[in-house]
């Protein structure tokens, strides 16, 4: 299983990566998580967009769904060879929040290009089994485990720390962890993890790696990646744009 970092930048684009966009290809199929602010473009480098297999999306805040409207145009006038519409895995709302977040009065015209489907009972997707798991966050929002071939990977999306999280992480192979805040300052509650949580969460789990993601620009990765390291012992990874992993390797 290959991971390729398209976005990871927390809440907005980064002066060096679009939002949050993950990669995740097994025996030829092409699966997508989330697609943030600017992550369209990005994917172009690595696929082609009649290549995407599958998109399943964490939340419904823009930093994580905005350009499946993007996604939508492409699909609808530029001929570039979709064979029917892309599956689109996600909240309840999914289809409404791209509706509304293009404009239109209706769901009705996304359907030429989405099939939307409810992440939380995705139980395959393709070669990939798929477990997601409310995580905390002020919105309906998912932590996804995908495994294939042996190998797991385990997207926090958006959370807090919480229980649900560590037993969705349960020896996974590679865990992709948001760290938004910074640990020891008075941080919300039940919105984002410090790098010191996400490196609990990666400890607590006993997953064989950590990659930090989801750092805003505002922040330094390189912090959220050392408070990590003092709670966890196994490898770190300070995700970046084009960024590849074989995982459970």
């Amino acid at each position: 299983m290959k991971l390729t970092i398209v976005g990871c930048s927390g809440s907005i684009p980064g002066p060096d990566s679009p939002a949050s966009c993950y990669l995740v290809e097994h025996d030829g199929f092409r699966l997508v998580l989330d697609l943030g602010h600017g992550s369209l473009g990005a994917l172009q480098r690595h696929i082609s967009l009649a290549q995407i297999d599958a998109v399943v999306l964490s939340h419904l805040h823009a930093d994580h769904c905005i350009d499946l409207t993007a996604l939508h145009v492409a699909h609808q006038y530029g001929n570039l060879g979709f064979d029917g519409p892309i599956p689109v895995f996600g909240p309840e709302a999914t289809a409404e929040r791209v509706a509304s977040g293009y404009g239109m009065a209706s769901t009705r015209p996304l359907a030429a290009s989405f099939a939307f489907g409810e992440v939380a009972a995705a139980a395959s997707i393709g070669p990939f089994r798929v477990r997601a798991e409310p995580v905390a966050h002020p919105i309906e929002a998912f932590g996804i485990r995908v495994e294939a071939g042996g190998a797991s990977l385990v997207y926090s999306g958006d959370t807090g720390p919480c229980r649900a999280l560590d037993e969705l992480a349960r020896g996974a192979d590679v865990l992709l962890a948001e760290a938004s805040f910074v640990h020891g300052r008075e941080n919300p509650r039940g919105l984002h993890m410090t790098g010191r949580e996400a490196g609990q969460a990666a400890a607590d789990a006993e997953a064989r790696r950590l990659v930090i993601t989801h750092v805003p620009p505002w922040h330094s990765a390189a912090d959220a990646a050392s408070e990590a390291a003092e709670v966890f012992g196994g490898p770190i990874d300070v995700a970046a744009a084009g960024m590849t992993f074989d995982v459970g390797r």
